[in-house]
């Protein structure tokens, strides 16, 4: 088996970063410039093809042999851009990026050069960024530079010999990355998974764009008449400034007003009476209850096909491995609530906005809530939408051993009042509708969804739960009465903490409830890993870690990754409730990476995936949602006794059932 790293440098006229890859290759006008390539680690060579130079034919002939192994970094890029002019299957690829996020790592090239410490020599050129902005873009037409609109090598040639070196460079850093990562092979099942990813990708959803530019031109007008309001009512030359705004209402109702905040908002607006500050805050409150980013996303996105692809990232997530969004960001749409969504849909398809406001009264709330409605299933198809029902919760119990958590997901699956039940002592018939008991659901529910992950009492202010109606003096009880009722989850916290511990000071492996922890490394490399190996046989690493005291003066675990508020290299503290949580995420997500799988094999198209739920695109006449339901609710051979359930709907858009 050979091997081939290759990178290239490409020109479009699509903004690769709002449009996406696949829109970027589909544009006529998309060219590749460089072609940079070595064989089994040799030197690099650089093909101008942007100046007449050709791809050698023994190159073109081994982008399709399966005897040749391609490598690139993001090599997800380089296949799609070359198959725009050769053929070179998937399976044949391997992701120098993907394996960086497997072990640990970050996803840009130069920072996870950086990470694992590579000589300068062997690093990312700094002045790539600029050089692409030279060479890969439409340049603005000035009279200095004759009223062009793109740089070509002649007009830059200086430069132009930089860029071919930057390019040389991108597959020394590469393949040096690669090398050090060889001792950490990602699984030939992820590599699988890969692969039907980007098919996925590639494959698209549909997108009703009648919908979308219907939502984009009544926001327009909405918006416009209500900011004309607001400018009528205070006199103020921008009513969406806070600082202007700020001070006008602390003058209008004679308090001081520091913030406008949403729940700030939301309190003035019970407390004052009916006048101008009151509809001023109302016009702001409905103002912020949409922002049309998503829809313009689409538009930015979509192909000529009315498709748009690329919207998941495989190991977005690089601690857990859970996919992530991208362009539209699916994973964070906003929930729909409208029992007529079809009505409000026609309505914004025909841009009938007196009609909007007759029937549903808040347009940017009812624009808001049909985003999700814009995709939909391709010509005779519907869409299949099923999801694992308390997924997380579910493999929580499992991991622990929480037997009477297990019964209830066996059985009825009520855990919030089974929780209550445990909490309070309270028969579950008890707590139901009607009954005073019932009541004791909401505590159950919102411990349930806060706690799980050694969480107290700001994780049940986190997740609502002064704004349920609780008061802050119960919370410490609700958390007291939640561990005394969950003690083996409260176990695996302090087991899997010990057991890090433990690993750290020894070296020795470590096995606890199927999890195996070890001390991994390659020193001629300066590697060094925790690893935690999953029920499904994936790992999670914690790189460069060591034991350190934490803020409260303990000894802890700390290690090296990327802070997900910072976005930055740093150190990570962590303890037993969040490996706890690291753990359950990533086993839930292998469970979803099953059914995936599962679904491709029995001839599903997946379209998309969000967190734990599915969207098919299904011809209408072959759509059985019983039979999608149970392929996700099969047991899964590395995960004997987890109790998986999956529920969902038909739909000809997609929506939140």
């Amino acid at each position: 088996m050979r091997h081939l790293s290759i990178d290239i440098e490409t020109y479009s006229s699509i903004d690769i970063k709002k449009a996406g890859l696949y829109k970027y290759v589909q544009s006529p006008d998309f060219q590749i410039l460089l072609f940079a390539y070595s064989w089994d680690g040799g030197p690099v060579q650089v093909v101008d093809l942007a100046q007449g130079e050709q791809i050698p034919p023994e190159i073109v002939y081994a982008l399709a042999d399966p005897s040749v192994i391609k490598h690139a970094y993001n090599a997800s890029f380089e296949w799609y851009c070359l198959n725009k002019l050769f053929y070179s299957p998937i399976e044949q690829w391997r992701c120098t990026m993907i394996h960086g996020l497997y072990c640990g790592y970050t996803s840009g090239l130069a920072a996870t050069a950086v990470a694992l410490g590579l000589p300068e020599d062997k690093r990312k050129m700094s002045v790539g960024a600029a050089l692409i902005r030279t060479f890969c873009v439409p340049c603005k037409p000035t009279k200095s530079n004759g009223f062009r609109t793109r740089t070509l090598p002649h007009h830059e040639p200086e430069k132009w010999q930089l860029f071919k070196e930057y390019c040389r460079q991108d597959v020394v850093t590469e393949m040096e990355i690669e090398r050090r990562l060889a001792a950490f092979p990602i699984p030939e099942k992820e590599q699988r998974l890969w692969e039907l990813d980007q098919r996925i990708n590639a494959h698209g959803v549909a997108v009703d764009m009648d919908v979308v530019e219907g939502a984009l031109q009544i926001d327009e007008t909405v918006t416009a008449e209500l900011m004309e309001e607001a400018v009528q009512l205070s006199g103020l030359e921008n009513p969406k400034s806070v600082k202007q705004l700020t001070a006008w209402l602390t003058e209008e109702i004679g308090e001081e007003v520091d913030n406008l905040q949403k729940g700030t908002v939301s309190k003035l607006i019970e407390k004052i009476d009916e006048g101008k500050a009151k509809r001023v805050l109302e016009i702001r409150q409905e103002l912020s209850k949409t922002s049309v980013k998503k829809y313009q996303a689409m538009r930015e996105a979509v192909c000529n096909d009315g498709r748009i692809r690329g919207l998941l990232q495989f190991y977005g997530a690089n601690r857990t491995g859970r996919w992530a969004g991208r362009l539209v960001q699916v994973q964070n749409l906003p929930r729909n609530y409208l029992e007529t969504l079809g009505h409000a849909r026609e309505l914004v398809k025909e841009r009938n906005v007196d009609a909007l406001k007759l029937i549903y009264g808040n347009v940017p709330d009812t624009l808001s809530q049909l985003i999700r409605t814009a995709f939909i299933p391709s010509p005779g198809h519907v869409l299949v939408v099923a999801d694992f029902s308390a997924i997380e919760a579910r493999v929580l119990a499992w991991l622990a051993g929480e037997q009477w958590r297990l019964d209830v997901f066996n059985t009825h699956g009520k855990i919030y009042e089974a929780s209550a039940s445990q909490m309070f002592g309270v028969p579950i018939e008890l707590i139901r509708k009607g009954n005073p008991e019932y009541e004791l659901r909401q505590k159950g529910k919102v411990a349930e969804l806060a706690l799980g992950y050694n969480g107290g009492p700001g994780a049940l202010i986190s997740m609502g739960a002064i704004d349920q109606g609780l008061t802050e003096e119960e919370l410490p009880d609700i958390v007291r009465r939640w561990r005394a009722a969950n003690r083996r989850i409260v176990d695996l916290w302090y087991s899997l903490e010990n057991a890090a511990l433990e690993v750290m000071r020894t070296g020795q492996p470590v096995g606890i409830r199927g999890l195996i922890l070890s001390r991994e490394g390659d020193l001629a490399n300066g590697l060094d890993f925790l690893t935690i190996t999953l029920p499904s046989g994936r790992k999670l690493f914690y790189a460069r870690p060591f034991l350190s005291q934490n803020e409260k003066g303990k000894e802890a675990l700390h290690y090296h990754g990327v802070n997900q508020k910072t976005r930055k290299w740093e150190v990570i503290p962590t303890y037993g409730g969040k490996l706890v949580e690291n753990v359950v995420q990533a086993i839930s997500r292998d469970c979803l990476a099953e059914s995936l799988v599962r679904l491709t094999t029995a001839g599903y198209q997946s379209v998309m995936h969000i967190h734990d739920e599915v969207v098919l695109d299904v011809p209408a006449d072959l759509a059985d949602l019983d039979t999608v339901t149970a392929i996700m609710g099969v047991p899964i051979s590395w995960a004997p006794g987890l109790p998986l359930k999956a529920a969902g709907f038909i739909a000809d858009y997609y929506q939140k059932d």
